[in-house]
This record gives C-alpha cells, structure tokens and sequence, in this order.
C-alpha cells in the first residue's frame, strides 16, 4: 500500500551541558575550573531519493528524534555532538511545518533541506572564569533543539503522466517501455497506486544529453466517473498528476465509445484542478491489435487537431515509433 501523506514530529537534538569541575590531582589540591563545554545536539535533514514506498516506514513512526549532545567533563573535556539525522523521502515530496504553514519540496535540484537545528552546547565553568571570578561553580545547560510537527505529502514529479480509464493497458504500456514492472491483469483497477519506470534517452538520441538522459512516465491508477469527488480510487491519486509535465491519455481501441470515454477522464481531471486541462496532451489509442489499418485510421480522426500516437504491446515497431516519438517531443521542447 502506497502512503503518500503522514504527518509526525521531528526533535533535534538537545545540546549537552556545560560541565562544573575543578582541577584536583595529586599535584593540584585547589585548582582552578576545568570543566567543558557540552557538544551540540545533531540536525534533523529530510533527503529525496528514488522510491515512492519508502513513506510506509512512518505509517506507525511518528516520532523521530537526532542524537543529543553528550555533556561536557572533567580536564576540559567537550562533549561530542549528537550525529544529525537524515529522513529520507521520495522526491516531489511536500513539506509543511504545521505551525508556521511554511512549505519546502524536495526534489532532484534541492535534494537535501534542513527542517530542524540541533541545541547549542552549554559552556563549562571553565569558560566563565575571570580575573575577578576565578572559580566559578556553575556552568550553562545545552539549549533545547527544535521540535516541530510537519506533514509530508507526496506528489509524484514525472516528465509524463499516463492517465485514462481502467484496462486501457497503462501498466502493459509502461512495462513495455520501461524498466518497470507495475502489477497487470484484465480486470479494474489492477494499479492500487502508482508505477514509476524510466525510459532511457540516450542510447537512440545522443543529443539528449542537453536534457538529461531518460524520461520518467508514471502509471496513476484508473479514474472512473466521479472520480474527483472520491468515487473509485477517488482523489487519491489525482494528485500526482498535478506535477508531471505531459499527460498521455491512453484509451483502449477496443471501447466503444472513445470520444465519451476521452471526455470523462478529462471532466475528472478538470473538476479536481482546472490546470490540469491547459497541460500539454497527447492522445495515444492502445490495443491497436484488436483493429485492422482502415477501422484504426478511422478511430484517429474523431480526434481531429489533437496530437495522437497508437500503440499495441504485441506490436514491437509500433513501441520503437512511440518511444522515439515520446523522446523527440522533449527533446524538441528542451531545445526551444
């Protein structure tokens, strides 16, 4: 089960605390202060890195806390500081420090953020010592580190969204062309959350190099009517769609109505958020097989003006010519 909202509480570490002692040995029987400073408590980071589960690790961990700095000793000694503690989240996730409602993204560009600042150490007695106060028997307690309460929400980042009704092959499609290997079955809703797979660049269009190496397309899970006010999946996956920069709306050959079932998907789309309508669209009719060449031709041209691909899993040279359609699209976008 994908968790893709959680909201806990994060605690850096407290600093350590200032030591009070005076130096007394056999040489020494009323020395002056040598107590230490205590270290600092450790930082709280929150890291993206690339696994959209990894979210499921706080579904019952609510707390999470970096180590303390351990107090100052004797000789003046400084206590170590606390480790700092690195969250890891996928990147597109979303967070938003409760209190203050301020939001940070973690994504490929900004992959690291401090969200909470460990305590100060406290000073030793020894660093209170003066020429008119030379053995001061206090010293300073570490400062308490932050404590806040922040929700993470995932929002996929991908460069294309495929997005339609169930069983119109998205995650046949997706592994056809991918690396991934999303659950597929003829039956609704197989997809019970979102499949991320790579499509690698490179390898056919050298000059991809200008935009980076590979495209990623996600897999949302299928929308039905009534989708954006919770029915099916519901809403649940909506929004991953919000940020991935091309959506590929895929309707199966075999249906039969595919003007209709084309307009449902985008009234759902619309009704979570009118934005998603002004994204750049691609049509790409699937299950081609299911056709002969004249009843396909004819099936393209009810929509008319609109940017449209056919495929069919079974049909090798028909996924060479989308994949290097796909990759032309965004190098010529990447180029303008």
């Amino acid at each position: 089960m994908l968790i893709d909202e959680v909201t806990m509480t994060i605690k850096a570490g407290n600093g350590g605390n200032g030591a009070v002692h005076f130096i007394r040995n056999a040489r020494t029987d009323r020395g002056g202060p040598d107590g230490g400073n205590g270290g600092n408590g450790g930082d709280i980071y929150f890291e993206g890195i690339d696994d959209i589960a990894v979210l499921r690790n706080f579904r019952f961990k609510k707390h999470v806390e970096a180590e303390a700095g351990v107090n100052g000793g004797r000789q003046n000694l400084y206590g170590r500081n606390g480790e700092d503690l690195f969250v890891k989240v996928p990147f597109g996730t979303i967070i938003t420090e409760t209190e203050t409602g301020k939001r940070y993204t973690i994504t490929r560009i900004v992959p690291r953020i401090l969200l909470a600042k460990g305590g100060k150490g406290g000073r030793g007695n020894n660093e209170f010592k003066t020429a008119t106060l030379q053995a001061p028997k206090f010293a300073e307690k570490g400062q308490p580190g932050q404590e806040k309460i922040v929700h993470l929400e995932l929002k996929l980042i991908a460069d294309i969204g495929l997005v339609g009704l169930p069983n119109a092959g998205k995650s046949s499609l997706l592994h056809a062309i991918t690396n991934a290997n999303p659950k597929i079955a003829n039956y609704p809703f197989t997809t019970l959350e979102p499949n991320l797979g790579v499509m690698i660049v490179s390898h056919i269009e050298p000059t991809a190099k200008e935009f980076g190496k590979h495209l990623i397309l996600a897999d949302i899970p299928g929308l039905i009517e009534g989708a954006s006010t919770g029915k099916g999946l519901g809403i649940k996956f909506l929004r991953h769609i919000e940020r991935t920069k091309v959506l590929l709306h895929c309707i199966a050959c075999d249906n039969d109505d595919l003007l209709k079932t084309y307009e449902v998907v985008r009234k759902e789309l619309g009704q979570y958020n009118k934005t998603l309508l002004d994204k750049q669209e691609i049509i790409l009719l699937t299950k081609t097989d299911l056709l002969d060449k004249k009843k396909l031709e004819n099936k393209k041209k009810l929509f008319k003006g609109k940017q449209i691909f056919s495929v069919s899993i079974y049909d090798p040279q028909s996924l060479v010519d989308l994949q290097t359609n796909l990759k032309n699209l965004f190098l010529t976008s990447s180029n303008s």
